[in-house]
């Protein structure tokens, strides 16, 4: 075998999606191990690709370092919420469901890296390229389609929280001032639309290897909001002198009505948990020899662990703050009016992190889309022309009229679709449910029974199946109670 020096570093591809194949599709949410595993920032010394030129120095705490930062994100400032929804024996029970229901999917996920064999198979170094391999093309293409929707999606959710934050801060310095009974009201929609204006001039950014800056900017922030909320709800504990909240949660008018909130609250923790997305693009990271399916089960452990620690903390010391008054927004539904300054922090901290995620979210559907067009009209100077722009004081700028267009438009579609249904916990709710069941538990069950030929109505098969079903129950359940949210938001 050569030796280690004849080789040189390349970047780790990033997801791809059927039928093109391109560097652009990749999904980390806030986190500075997106930077580092699609920029190529984690190479060394180490383990080389069995078909490329590629090194891979992942170690055991390096990826449970990805696998935290991947998990932790916005959705932690709903947890409280539903914690109060379902009460103080169901809530926490939840969460300890999908902590072991995470485990799971990512143990199956582990052994598909490598296929046939999950030891000494070929790497398939994303979701798609697994799925495609195991699965078939046809798989890949309802996959694809599936990350695209979570895609947009998370972009509409992060137009809406923003909004939400800029409010919060508003109206912070404004109960400062005037009182914690005065009267402030503010409208969101001038501040989705200049969270929209900042998203063009930044989805102008060419691709992900422009913008490793943002990826860390965006990663910092999400740790410090989440410690925050956690620190807030602490103090407001120990400043009460008591737990609020109850065995069933906040009443409600009606047994469906509370069942629907309900509904929605498993949702938006399934929001908050799984990350099968890029598991296997953070597995293609990690260095061989010991197997990376055994790393991989392990730092799944560990992270899991540490982020179910954190997540109760959030959801626990929130409800027990606030009890049936939980906010549906730890920082910005004003459980907190003081320190205001502390408050203001945090919110500017999410709106920091959601101006870098909504475009590491962006970014793979424009260079799929671009790619696409460009391949099936090559000729097309209105798609290839690229003009070079000289700006004072900074680099030569590269303009493309097409990539200008399609980015803008994209764009103004979720700021549009945000403005007509700004609901915060509602949307963190029907994007969990439609994420969960087919991308973190059928996708990885069909592919582990394909590859280790597991025999149907086996003691495995079987339950396995039942998993995937009762999973699936949860996600409809879950879709069900989100869009009863959303439609009885819209009609109030």
């Amino acid at each position: 075998m050569a030796g280690e020096d004849d080789y040189e570093e390349e970047e780790t591809p990033m997801l791809q999606l059927p039928p093109l194949k391109h560097t652009g599709f990749a999904l980390f949410s806030s986190l500075i191990s997106y930077a580092t595993v699609e920029h190529g920032l984690i190479h060394g010394a180490s383990a080389l690709n069995d078909h490329e030129n590629i090194k891979r120095t992942g170690t055991l705490w390096s990826t449970v370092a990805h696998i935290i930062t991947a998990v932790i994100g916005s959705g932690v400032l709903s947890l409280a919420w539903s914690m109060s929804q379902l009460g103080w024996i169901a809530g926490p029970i939840a969460l300890l469901c999908f902590a072991v229901v995470t485990y799971v999917s990512s143990s199956l996920l582990a052994d598909c890296y490598r296929s046939p064999d999950p030891i000494t198979g070929t790497r398939n170094q994303t979701y798609s390229d697994a799925v495609r391999v195991i699965l078939g093309e046809k798989q890949a293409q309802i996959c694809g389609w599936l990350q695209f929707l979570n895609f947009f999606g998370t972009g509409v959710a992060y137009v809406v929280t923003t909004s939400t934050c800029m409010m919060a801060i508003l109206k912070s310095n404004c109960y400062h001032k005037e009182g914690h009974d005065a009267s402030c009201e503010y409208s969101g929609n001038l501040y989705m639309f200049l969270f929209g204006v900042i998203q063009i001039v930044m989805s102008q950014i060419p691709d992900f290897h422009s913008m490793v800056w943002v990826s860390i900017v965006a990663a910092v922030m999400s740790f410090c909001y989440a410690s925050i909320g956690l620190g807030l709800g602490v103090a407001k504990v120990i400043e009460n002198g008591r737990i609020d909240g109850s065995i069933n949660g906040v009443p409600a008018g009606s047994v469906p009505l509370k069942l629907l909130l309900a509904f929605q609250a498993l949702g938006d923790i399934a929001f908050a948990y799984p990350y099968s997305i890029v598991f296997l693009e953070i597995q293609d990271t990690v260095k061989s020899p010991p197997p990376e399916n055994k790393t991989m089960k392990e730092a799944s452990v560990i992270s899991i662990i540490v982020t179910t620690f954190f997540y109760l903390g959030c959801g626990c010391f929130g409800y027990a703050a606030f009890g049936s008054d939980t906010p549906g927004n730890l920082l910005t539904g004003f459980g907190f009016y003081e320190p205001f300054w502390l408050v203001d922090f945090a919110n500017v901290c999410i709106i920091l992190h959601l101006i870098g995620g909504y475009q590491l979210y962006s970014q793979p559907v424009f260079a799929y889309g671009e790619r696409w067009l460009t391949e099936k009209f090559p000729d097309n100077l209105f798609l290839t022309n690229v003009y070079s722009l000289k700006l004072p004081f900074f680099p030569d700028f590269q303009l493309n009229l097409f990539r200008l267009s399609f980015r803008t438009a994209y764009v103004v579609l979720t700021t549009g679709i945000s403005m007509v249904f700004p609901y915060f916990n509602e949307i963190l709710g029907l994007l969990g449910a439609l994420n969960l069941w087919p991308l973190a538990i059928y996708y990885p069950v069909e592919m582990y029974k394909k590859q280790r030929k597991v025999e149907a109505w086996s003691k495995k098969w079987v339950v396995l199946q039942i998993f995937s079903i009762v999973l699936m129950v949860v996600s409809i359940v879950a879709l069900i109670g989100s869009i009863a949210g959303v439609i009885d938001a819209k009609m109030s």
